[in-house]
């Protein structure tokens, strides 16, 4: 049995990263730069970047409208640093002309620990993944300020300035974390996106 067809948007960011990480999951994993490339795919991946850079991507490439559309419709998605900013409902932080999804009910804080010189590693408790704990990499990373009803928090911040954090969300079958699980050599992020896409 082949394995669902998982597209990464490839405006920006760490995409081959994320398609070596989903090939290795089991799925057949390809990039996403046109509108009609959406239609061919069972999941999407927006991995992390410039989230205003991005928002304005999607315009330029005339895919705002119709991954809107496709999230509404729902379309599996996976959102990471970058990617979980443009799939929130509200955004602390960000241009006014910055675009979102809102495929997510929450609200988000862009560069929330800081600049790229307070970049951190942690280990986080992660639902849904068993075993030892996920090490999580957060560059310029946003983190969660509000959830709505039907959110599922997945992960927090354990200790440090940052406790408590959310960091990791799932609302019906659009997840997102804060952190880039793509450098780590950890599938299990994936493994966990790739499960949910085989399922809805």
């Amino acid at each position: 049995m082949s394995g669902p067809k998982i597209g990464v948007l490839a405006l920006q960011g760490d995409v081959r990263e994320h398609l070596a990480a989903l090939e290795s999951c089991g799925a057949t994993a390809t990039t996403v730069r046109r509108p009609g490339e959406l239609d061919e795919v069972d999941g999407l991946v927006i991995p992390g970047g410039e989230s205003t850079t991005m928002s304005t991507l999607l315009s330029v490439f005339e895919l705002l409208e119709p991954l809107r559309a496709k999230l509404k419709d729902g379309l599996p998605a996976y959102g990471s640093c970058a990617g979980m900013i443009l799939l929130a409902s509200e955004i602390f932080d960000t241009r006014p002309d910055a675009q979102h999804l809102d495929a997510l009910d929450i609200a988000v804080r862009r560069n929330a620990f800081g600049r790229q010189v307070d970049s951190f590693e942690t280990d986080l408790t992660f639902a849904g993944i068993e075993g030892e704990k996920v090490r999580a990499v957060f560059i310029r990373a946003p983190w969660v300020e509000r959830i709505g009803n039907g959110v599922e928090v997945l992960a927090e911040v354990p200790d440090g300035p940052a406790a408590g954090r959310i960091v990791a969300v799932r609302q019906g079958a659009v997840m997102a974390t804060s952190f880039h699980p793509e450098i780590t050599g950890d599938r299990r992020v994936h493994e966990l996106f790739v499960d949910l896409v085989r399922t809805t």
